[in-house]
């Protein structure tokens, strides 16, 4: 199912105005329940989950920083 340039649009912004912010906060949270590792650990998981959370929405934020491709000129 392919999704029309408004909707992957409207999408990519509801995902970045609500769900990143969620994302990060259950990422603090889920690293906060283990003791504390050390500094470049606990970077790495970090950067890990930073990369993790835009694999799946990748079709979603393709092309949306471009010109609408159905719209007339």
């Amino acid at each position: 199912m392919a999704l029309s340039y408004r909707t992957r649009k409207r999408l990519s912004l509801l995902v970045l105005a609500v769900g990143l912010p969620l994302y990060i906060a259950a990422a603090v949270f889920a690293v906060s329940l283990f003791e504390r590792p050390p500094v470049w650990l606990e970077l790495a998981v970090y950067l890990l989950l930073g990369v993790v959370w835009a694999l799946p929405l990748r079709a979603v934020f393709r092309g949306v920083g471009q010109p609408d491709p159905e719209a007339r000129d």
